[in-house]
């Protein structure tokens, strides 16, 4: 079955999180779209310098989680701290939670769902410096490969991404998850 997935990046989100994802989600058939605030194309990190550059497929302000099936939210030291602070970037993050969609966010993809206030009883995890963060917001963190909470799937760094991308089908194939949760 045909599914549309939405991967909420800007500039500075790690290449590797949004490249990996994407070929993998893209290779079950299913189309995905990079929304952003930015329009035209936003430039990825690639470990220790800027990378490529991405095609904007959807405009944030246009964008609404009804339109897809699930939400990809790639970390990046950059990427997750502008998004955090973005009104329109949260509420779209909480509105797949309200309506019970799979959510993935790796390494530092975690820190908007805490300004989005979602991870409250949560069980997840991160790149491990941003731990602190989230069990201060109420999350059970813990330090494993990818950890799954009724449809909430994380991981911790670009060494998780085949654990990450094959969760994330998973998820994305059972479809809703009545325990996801705003």
């Amino acid at each position: 079955m045909s599914k549309t997935i939405a991967i909420l990046a800007t500039h500075g989100f790690e290449e590797s999180e949004l490249k990996s994802p994407k070929d993998h989600l893209e290779k079950q058939g299913w189309k995905v779209d990079i929304v952003s605030p930015e329009s035209g194309s936003i430039k990825a990190w690639a470990e220790t310098d800027w990378g490529k550059e991405y095609k904007v497929d959807k405009i944030l302000s246009e964008a609404n989680a009804s339109d897809y099936n699930a939400l990809v939210l790639p970390g990046g030291v950059i990427n997750p701290d502008q998004l955090r602070v973005d009104k329109n970037a949260l509420g779209f993050v909480k509105n797949f939670f309200e309506q019970k969609k799979p959510v993935g966010a790796i390494c530092h993809g975690p820190q908007i769902l805490i300004d989005a206030e979602v991870v409250e009883g949560r069980n997840l995890t991160s790149v491990e410096n941003i731990s602190k963060d989230l069990k201060n917001a109420g999350a059970k963190w813990e330090d494993k490969e990818v950890i799954v909470d009724a449809g909430l799937v994380t991981s911790r760094t670009p060494d998780d991404l085949p654990a990450f991308n094959a969760k994330l089908v998973e998820e994305i194939n059972e479809g809703k998850h009545r325990e996801q949760h705003a």
